[in-house]
Order: C-alpha cells, then sequence, then structure tokens
C-alpha cells in the first residue's frame, strides 16, 4: 500500500465508520423488535435515551461518508503521478480491479447516506420521534453497503503498485472505433441526441415540477423527486457524452477525472458536489412523502420539503449554470 496522508485518512476514517454503523447496527435490531413510543416501560425509556446518542454518532459517521467521496476522487488524482501511463485519477482507478467499484460503491454510499440524515433531521422534528423505527431499518439496509465500501477501499489502496503500467484516461474513455474492448467507453458512445433530449428533457420537468411544488402542489412531491432523479443520471451520462468536450474543446477526450485538475480551475469538484447534491435534495423530498401524515410531522415536514426542493433546485441551476457558461463561451463546436 501506498503511504500516502490522504490513503491512511481514508483507511482510518472508513475503518472508523465501519465501526460505528456495525455498533448501531446492532442498537437497529433492538429499536426493529422492540420500539414502542406508545409504552413507558424502563425499556422504552432505556432505549429512547439511547437513541440520541447512537444517531449522533451515525449523523458523524455519514458525514464522512458523504466527504471521503471527494476525498477518495482527490487522492486518486494526486497519486496518478506514480504511475506509468496515467494521466489523472481515471489511470490510478485502473491499477488494479477493485478502482472503479471502490468509487461507484462510495457514490451509491453518498447519496444514501444523505437520505439518512435528511430522514433523521426529519425524525427529530417531530416530539415523538415518529420516524425512529423507519430510520434505523433504513440503516440495517444501509450497513451491508458500508462493509462493501470498506473491502473495496481497502483492496484497492493495499494493491496499489507504482511498478504497474495503466492505461491513460484517453483509452479508457475513448469512443467509436478507437474504443478498446473491455474499457470504460460505453457512456461516451451513447448516442449524442437521444441523451441531449433526456438531458434538457429532465432538466425541464424538474424545474416545473420543482416550481410547482414551491407554489403549493405538494402532490407533485413524489413527481419532482423521480424527475430530479432522472435529471442526476441524465446528467451524469450527458457529462461524459458530451457536455465535458466543451471544457477540453478536444472532440474525443471524455473523461469526466481531468476536470479535477488545475488546467480546469478544479471546476469538477464544484459540479459533481452541486450534481450530487442536487440528487440527494431531490430524493429527499419523495424519501419524506409517505410520512406526510403523521401527526406530529404535519406541520414541520412540508416546509422541510419545500426546503429540500428549493436546494435541490439551486444545486441543479449551478451545475447548469456552469456547462451553459462554458457552452456559450468556447469555440468549440459539436458536430451533429
Amino acid at each position: 500500500m501506498i503511504l500516502h496522508p490522504a490513503v491512511i485518512a481514508l483507511v482510518i476514517g472508513s475503518a472508523l465508520v465501519c465501526l460505528m454503523i456495525l455498533t448501531a447496527s446492532f442498537f437497529a435490531c433492538r429499536i426493529a423488535a422492540s420500539w414502542d413510543p406508545q409504552s413507558g416501560s424502563e425499556k422504552q425509556i432505556g432505549l429512547e435515551k439511547k437513541t440520541y446518542l447512537v444517531s449522533m454518532l451515525v449523523a458523524y459517521a455519514f458525514g464522512f461518508q458523504i466527504l471521503s467521496f471527494f476525498l477518495f476522487i482527490y487522492t486518486a488524482d494526486d497519486l496518478h503521478g506514480l504511475f506509468a501511463g496515467a494521466m489523472c485519477g481515471a489511470g490510478t482507478l485502473n491499477v488494479n480491479r477493485y478502482g472503479y467499484p471502490s468509487l461507484t460503491v462510495k457514490a451509491a454510499a453518498f447519496i444514501l447516506a444523505g437520505l439518512w440524515l435528511i430522514m433523521n433531521h426529519a425524525d427529530s422534528l417531530g416530539r415523538d420521534y415518529p420516524l425512529t423505527r423507519a430510520k434505523y431499518l433504513f440503516l440495517l439496509l444501509l450497513a451491508p453497503l458500508v462493509l462493501a465500501d470498506v473491502f473495496f477501499e481497502g483492496a484497492f489502496f493495499v494493491n496499489l503498485k507504482a511498478d504497474v503500467i495503466t492505461s491513460c484516461c484517453g483509452s479508457l474513455f475513448s469512443s467509436g472505433e478507437t474504443a478498446s474492448k473491455g474499457s470504460l467507453s460505453a457512456v461516451a458512445d451513447l448516442p449524442v441526441g437521444p441523451l441531449k433530449c433526456a438531458f434538457y428533457g429532465s432538466g425541464l420537468l424538474t424545474l416545473v415540477s420543482g416550481t410547482l411544488f414551491l407554489l403549493g402542489f405538494r402532490r407533485l412531491g413524489v413527481f419532482f423527486s423521480a424527475s430530479s432523479s432522472a435529471f442526476f443520471m441524465a446528467s451524469a451520462a450527458a457529462f461524459v457524452s458530451f457536455l465535458c468536450l466543451y471544457f477540453y474543446e478536444l472532440p474525443t477526450h471524455h473523461c469526466p477525472f481531468c476536470i479535477l485538475q488545475g488546467d480546469y480551475h478544479s471546476i469538477g469538484y464544484l459540479l459533481y458536489g452541486a450534481l450530487f447534491g442536487g440528487a440527494v435534495s431531490g430524493l429527499g423530498v419523495g424519501l419524506l412523502a409517505p410520512f406526510g401524515r403523521v401527526k406530529s410531522l404535519a406541520a414541520s415536514l412540508p416546509p422541510l420539503q419545500k426546503r429540500l426542493s428549493a436546494m435541490s433546485l439551486i444545486l441543479y441551476f449551478i451545475f447548469i449554470a456552469i456547462v451553459a457558461w462554458q457552452m456559450l463561451h468556447t469555440d468549440f463546436v459539436l458536430d451533429p
């Protein structure tokens, strides 16, 4: 393993997160089996006292889990100079078979950890903590993902060998006839026309449904959440397929990692942060929708959902504004 400060921080941090989540999972099993807010028994009172501490520990753990996604990407990009053939984080992640699975798991953990934090905050707004059982059941579903994250991340860093010759992003994200078999060129090869329709169409649906939801059409909450999710997926694919070309001003450079480097003012971190943050906020609106009939949340849940929808729209607007600015202020023209 390469003893880099960021690598050590990620490994130790992930191990601590895993330990806290496993400990909280045992407590979650007790919550699932015995939680009864209507009971005044000594056992119930004990569970209520412990849930404050456990929820706080899990919140800190998932907070680090979210930050570790960006730290992992930064570390992969920072280490690329150690490997022959690597020009950015894409090459580093290709050094062994655990790199890209680790990135995928971390991306999923980012979104689901953010949703758990939203549910935890909503639970604290009710006087009787009505979402306690639901959020701990959700935690039990997240625990295997945290374990997978620790496994893939640890395996990736342990198997990093500086004498390995890896592939550059040009071959990994190449398109057309130059794409190598088994490379990551599938997204770059997606047809631009339909992808543009999906990108602009889902963006328009998200904007309209989000605006209407803010104006008081509460029944559109789930639809806004679904359209927000669709826009996230369409944007991720569109960025690799054609949007990033306007930043690189090269018709064949589809790498989503080079934009994180200083040559492009590290704008990728802001783009990805806005995109992932918008997705989490938008999905949070739909996640809370089934709990709208809970009496203790009747007054506090709608304002929270509106704040989440507003945050999602703002973050998506930041993403779109940066991309649009680059598209309008470059001499590069994408062939139809």
